[in-house]
């Protein structure tokens, strides 16, 4: 079964997360939405979720991968898709669903790899510096930084860099191949709503 979805691209703290929840309680462009927040369901399988779909080992090695802010290279993806399996499986997501991908893929080989599962339909980039990530996240501007693990200084400038190196790339990759990509600016106070208009507006230029 061949999906569809729209990724959300943004350096941590830009408010993925916050824009996928919302999209999923609203809907848009009159489809049903599942936010796939790849960061969420590894979390969770991490804290013993997982439980007869992943070994002790696979989890411990999945540890270190969130402790780090590290990226699933190609001979540990598989370990990712199955996350993504397991998710639309419990959601019961139809072709008719739309996927918000948030956090997957994270780089090229990743967008690679996915393309018989999902077809991206549309990027949408939330453009934001490192000084905005740091006020958003101070503020938890999203409100889903509580209790993060993730947020210390030099895990997020870590997150930076990758982001800058290895995901931001991903906007040329689906530029040449045709899909429609929204840029969207976010300030310290961005809310998902603001975003999520943009989208729907985004439907008649498309």
């Amino acid at each position: 079964m061949n999906l569809q979805g729209i990724l959300l691209l943004g350096p941590t703290g830009s408010g993925k997360s916050p824009l996928g929840d919302w999209l999923e309680q609203v809907s848009l462009w009159g489809r049903r939405c599942h936010h796939f927040d790849f960061g969420a369901n590894l979390r969770a399988v991490v804290a013993g979720q997982g439980a007869g779909v992943f070994t002790m080992e696979e989890v411990r090695f999945l540890r270190r991968v969130l402790e780090e802010g590290a990226l699933l290279e190609d001979e540990h993806f598989p370990l990712a898709t199955r996350i993504l399996d397991a998710f639309v499986a419990q959601k019961g997501v139809q072709p008719s669903d739309l996927l918000v991908l948030d956090g997957l893929p994270r780089h090229l080989q990743q967008a690679c790899a996915l393309d018989w599962k999902i077809t991206v339909i549309g990027v949408v980039q939330l453009d934001c510096d490192a000084r905005t990530v740091a006020e958003r996240l101070k503020r938890n501007s999203g409100g889903d930084r509580v209790q993060r693990q993730d947020d210390s200084e030099a895990l997020v400038a870590r997150k930076l860099v990758i982001y800058e190196e290895r995901t931001r790339p991903l906007l040329y990759h689906y530029r040449e191949r045709g899909t429609n990509i929204l840029n969207v600016k976010v300030g310290s106070e961005t809310q998902p709503a603001e975003i999520a208009a943009r989208m729907e507006d985004w439907r008649n230029q498309r």
